[in-house]
């Protein structure tokens, strides 16, 4: 007998299940029947099957107060075990609190993921005026240290990809909308192994990243520090942080088995 394609064992219920709890990311927090169902182009009977089913098991919730419906704990906890298994977390972790002891400013460790940066762990300066924790939270890759050190390392082929719009969205008045000047952007970035993010996201806050390494020598991440623009001048940058940023690049991914 001929070996099935492992599509032709797709259980349609449960691939809709997902489809719809992948519904609530960024900054959806409550979404009702309706909108659910007209996103996912199913039946208002059938998701709300889907949202009962989901809601006996934990990883749904109803707001009582607006009838809509959110994540469960469940959701939450099942994440913060795939964060906890990832051998990278745990090589980050002390790297983070170093680079955050050395210059008080806070510390993330990202990874890629369908055109976007997903922040996995963070360890926060003690100063008042701080960048809020994303942890967890889905952002843009043009824009960003961390996406632009992995598109750095890509073809033109897969750039294209992972952001086919031509267009890139604007979200400051430095952000790259052009791909061509991103382009050039990232063969700078490639050259010389960092990444700077120069309010390209939020107005006042600048980051820069360095690749992580495993033993394949694929990028599997990113380290990056990020601090508000008043603290992050262009000669502190290059003095203090630059270094501090690269050498915390070349650590993690020494200990992920990596080598030049």
């Amino acid at each position: 007998m001929a070996k099935k394609e492992k599509s032709e064992y797709i259980i349609q219920a449960v691939s809709h299940a997902l489809d719809l709890l992948e519904q609530f990311h960024g900054d959806v927090d409550e979404l009702g029947v309706t909108e659910l169902s007209k996103r996912l182009k199913l039946h208002k009977n059938n998701v709300f099957r889907l949202l009962a089913t989901l809601e006996s098991r934990g990883y749904i919730e109803q707001n009582k107060a607006t009838e809509n419906y959110r994540l469960g704990l469940n959701a939450l906890e099942l994440g913060q075990t795939f964060i906890k298994q990832m051998g990278l977390l745990r090589q980050a972790k002390p790297i983070l609190e170093d680079i955050v002891n050395e210059c008080n400013e806070t510390a993330y460790v990202a990874i890629f993921k369908e055109g976007y940066i997903v922040y996995l762990d963070v360890v926060e300066t003690n100063l008042t005026v701080r960048v809020v924790s994303r942890v967890g939270s889905r952002l843009p890759a043009h824009c960003t240290a961390s996406g632009k050190v992995h598109l750095a390392y890509m073809s033109d082929e897969e750039i294209d990809s992972v952001l086919p719009n031509r267009e890139l969205k604007a979200y400051t008045p430095t952000t790259y909308t052009d791909r061509e000047v991103l382009k050039k952007d990232l063969k700078q970035i490639a050259e010389q192994g960092y990444s700077i993010d120069n309010e390209e996201l939020d107005p006042g806050v600048r980051c820069l990243a360095a690749p992580i390494r495993d033993y394949t020598r694929r990028i599997v991440g990113a380290v990056s520090i990020s601090g508000p623009s008043m603290r992050f001048s262009d000669e502190r940058i290059e003095k203090e942080l630059v270094p501090l940023v690269l050498r915390a690049g070349e650590d993690l991914s020494t200990r992920l088995g990596f080598h030049k």
